[in-house]
């Protein structure tokens, strides 16, 4: 199945320019979780999809996408990443992140470490794949996680009466239905 966004550097870059913009030191493990935890939360809330083309491996410390971690390593990578991602991308990992981005390395190890998803992965062996359906299951089921519902909550807007309203992306050059 495709990713929704081309790759998992444009994730990384996303969270450690936020934590940057809320003068935040975000710790490479940290960086780790919060991809982990999006990846999975992403595919929980829209049936399955991919949000980045990413292999995550249970590792001693936690899940890590290796690519990432060592990229990482020592400090920010000078790699081309896409300065905007798509509007329901950005509105997705703005969730994560006001969700997980206060708590600890140590609480989202724990978190992450307790899933069924790391714990099956580990079974297997060190760096052993964990799977984006066993991630999707234990997340979905809330295993020692909030429910989807807790994290990915829509945005309720409404007219100056009060009437919420369907809000959409602007599309320029779509046709939209009008009534009669």
């Amino acid at each position: 199945m495709p990713a929704d966004v081309d790759n998992a550097f444009d994730i990384a870059f996303w969270f450690a320019d936020t934590a940057l913009n809320e003068n935040e030191y975000l710790q490479p493990q940290k960086l780790q979780r919060l991809m982990f935890i999006a990846q999975a939360y992403y595919s929980v809330a829209f049936n399955g999809s991919r949000l980045m083309p990413a292999i995550f491996v249970a590792d001693e410390m936690g899940p890590v996408e290796p690519n990432i971690y060592i990229a990482f390593s020592k400090g920010r990578p000078d790699v081309d990443a896409r300065l905007f991602l798509p509007h329901e991308v950005e509105a997705f990992l703005d969730g994560i992140w006001r969700r997980f981005g206060h708590h600890s390395t140590e609480r989202l190890n724990k978190m992450t470490k307790d899933t069924s998803a790391y714990k099956q992965a580990m079974k297997r062996g060190h760096r052993a794949e964990i799977s984006l359906d066993t991630m999707r299951l234990s997340f979905a089921r809330a295993e020692n996680t909030p429910g989807v519902g807790q994290v990915v909550k829509p945005k309720v807007l409404r007219t100056q009466s009060g009437r919420a309203v369907t809000v959409k992306a602007w599309v320029p050059g779509a046709k939209t239905a009008t009534k009669r």
